[in-house]
C-alpha cells in the first residue's frame, strides 16, 4: 500500500500559565493511505484538529517526524510549507468560508487564482461544480444556498486546483444527518473520480464506518484504528 503521509512519535506541547506544559498530542504514529478516505474521530479536545493542522503543515510538531509524500515537513522552510499548502493541498472547514459577495462560480475561480492554476479555469470550474451537483447553480450567491449546498461549493473549490490531498475539519459539523452523509458520499466519489486522498475529522458516530481507515483519538493519543474493506455508503 502507498501512503500519502506517515508520522512518527508526533508530540504537540503548549506552555500554560502556571509554568507547566499541556500535551495536545502524545507520540502519534500513523499512516495515511493514498487514494483513500481517512477519518480522525474523537470527542472535542481529543487532539484531532491539532493533528490535522500538523499533517497539513498549518502547524508544526514539537517533536517527531511527518513525512508528506516522502518529504519531512519539519525540515521545510516557511516558504516551502506555504507553497505546499497553496499548490498541493485543499482545505474544507466546518465554517465553509465562502466569500459572501461572490457566487459559486466566482468562489471556485478565486481558489484557482490563488493556486495559480495553469489550466483552463472556466472549463475546470464548470467541471467541478457539476461534479458536486451544482452545475445549475453556478450563479447563485452563498446566501441563496442551503448549508449543504454551500459546503459542496467549498468542496468544489478545494478540489478544483487538483491537489493530491484534501484536509476537512468537521465538514459535516453544521449540517443535518442527510446533508452530512451526502458530503461524505461526495468525498468517496471524488476519491474515485479524481484519485485524491482525503483526511477528515468528525465526532459524528453515524459517519465513522464510512471511512476506509478510521483512527480514534482520546486525550492526544491514538486509542484505536479500524480499517474497512469498502467504506461504502
Amino acid at each position: 500500500m502507498e501512503y500519502a503521509i506517515r508520522t512518527t512519535n508526533i508530540v504537540r506541547a503548549f506552555p500554560v500559565a502556571d509554568g507547566n506544559t499541556f500535551y495536545a498530542l502524545k507520540g502519534i504514529d500513523m499512516d495515511i493511505p493514498k487514494g483513500k478516505l481517512t477519518i480522525l474521530k474523537g470527542r472535542s479536545g481529543s487532539g484531532k484538529t491539532t493533528l490535522l493542522n500538523i499533517l497539513s503543515a498549518l502547524d508544526e510538531a514539537t517533536e517527531g517526524e511527518v513525512l508528506f509524500e516522502d518529504r519531512e515537513l519539519g525540515s521545510m522552510s516557511v516558504e516551502e510549507r506555504e507553497k505546499l499548502r497553496r499548490y498541493e493541498v485543499g482545505f474544507v472547514f466546518q465554517s465553509v468560508a465562502l466569500i459572501p459577495i461572490m457566487n459559486a462560480y466566482e468562489n471556485v475561480d478565486y481558489g484557482l487564482r490563488l493556486a495559480e492554476y495553469d489550466g483552463k479555469r472556466d472549463s475546470r470550474i464548470k467541471q467541478v461544480l457539476k461534479m458536486v451537483g451544482l452545475g445549475g447553480r453556478m450563479n447563485h450567491m452563498p446566501m441563496q444556498m442551503s448549508g449543504g449546498e454551500q459546503q459542496r461549493v467549498a468542496i468544489a473549490r478545494a478540489v478544483a486546483h487538483k491537489p493530491g490531498i484534501i484536509f476537512a475539519d468537521e465538514p459535516t459539523g453544521a449540517l443535518d444527518t442527510a446533508s452530512g452523509l451526502a458530503v461524505v458520499k461526495l468525498f468517496k466519489d471524488l476519491i474515485e473520480q479524481e484519485g485524491i486522498t482525503i483526511v477528515m475529522t468528525t465526532h459524528d458516530p453515524g459517519l465513522m464506518e464510512l471511512g476506509d481507515v478510521v483512527y480514534e483519538l482520546e486525550d492526544g493519543e491514538i486509542v484505536g484504528r479500524e480499517e474497512y474493506e469498502t467504506g461504502s455508503i
